[in-house]
């Protein structure tokens, strides 16, 4: 049985257990960071309509405040829930989207079948109150999963197995880790390098892919090296040569990302820079997604019997 997450418990930044640093510090950072990539590219193979319509760090931020909103509707009260209105009021909040944007999210995801009516029929009042359907909940509870898969290998805590035992605290923890993000500008604002590739479409899945392919993310020399194909990539992702040829051009000409030389053809260089970046920006996640399951497994033990 779905949770109301009792979003007013989240605790301030002074109070919390874990820390961007906390994770930056860890031995084997990099090394983790990129199994977490590479476990994401696994959640889009299962869900790739879901993983390419959330791609860009916008639609990310989007779909999180939606789905915050569903775990925290209260059945008993129509004024909880999804609609176009509260995503607005959420983001307005939080900061992140215009109204035209969250509309036109909200009519994106009606047109996908990912959220529905709560009536599951077509809602005759002006109010048209929402939910996800099961692909949604089942991709967003993947994602979830996978991040724990990560949090568990700095720290062997246990958290995957807790939540595949307990549902209840994966549906506290997405709304206090989707807070506490949305909340902090580190994740809000991404590095610049790390921008180049989050705020255009698919380009935070394009990254994440970039990143699972070398076989260690430690630069030599300032760099590390991977193989890829745009016009592979274009069609696995569902996007356009242009779009992708686009994205790569403007990282090159930022010094982000290079190609070998001649003779050499599908060979790519990442930067120190893009690099730094991503695993700076990542490290914030993980703090937040700590967090959040922190609060989460708090709020469990201090529920009655």
């Amino acid at each position: 049985m779905r949770v109301v997450a009792e979003h007013e418990g989240v605790a301030p930044v002074g109070a919390l257990a874990f820390t961007a640093e906390d994770f930056r510090n860890h031995p084997n950072f990099r090394a983790i960071l990129q199994a977490s990539a590479r476990d994401l590219m696994s959640v889009f193979d299962v869900f790739p309509r879901v993983a390419r319509l959330v791609a860009s760090h916008q639609k990310w931020t989007l779909s999180q405040a939606v789905y915050t909103l569903h775990l925290e509707r209260d059945p008993a009260n129509p004024e909880t829930g999804i609609t176009t209105a509260r995503l607005l009021k959420f983001m307005h909040e939080m900061g992140g989207a215009s109204r035209n944007t969250a509309a036109a999210f909200i009519a994106e995801l009606l047109t996908y079948k990912l959220l529905r009516d709560t009536n599951g029929g077509r809602a005759r009042k002006k109010v048209r109150p929402l939910e996800p359907t099961e692909i949604s909940e089942g991709a967003m509870l993947r994602w979830f999963m996978s991040q724990m898969g990560t949090l568990d290998r700095f720290d062997g805590k246990g958290r995957l197995q807790r939540v595949e035992a307990d549902r209840t605290i994966f549906e506290r923890a997405q709304p206090i880790a989707t807070r506490l993000l949305l909340a902090d500008r580190r994740w809000n604002e991404p590095p610049e390098a790390v921008a180049a590739f989050v705020w255009t479409e698919c380009g935070g899945l394009l990254l994440d892919d970039l990143m699972s392919r070398p076989q260690s993310l430690d630069p030599v020399d300032g760099k590390v090296w991977l193989e890829a194909s745009l016009s592979e990539l274009a069609t696995h992702y569902m996007i356009s040569n242009t779009h992708i040829r686009r994205i790569f051009t403007r990282a090159q000409d930022a010094g982000l990302i290079g190609r070998a030389g001649e003779g050499q053809r599908g060979l790519f260089w990442l930067g120190e820079r893009l690099l730094d970046e991503y695993c700076q920006w990542q490290s914030v996640k993980m703090a937040g997604l700590a967090n959040g399951y922190e609060q989460a497994v708090r709020q469990a033990k201090s529920m009655p019997e």
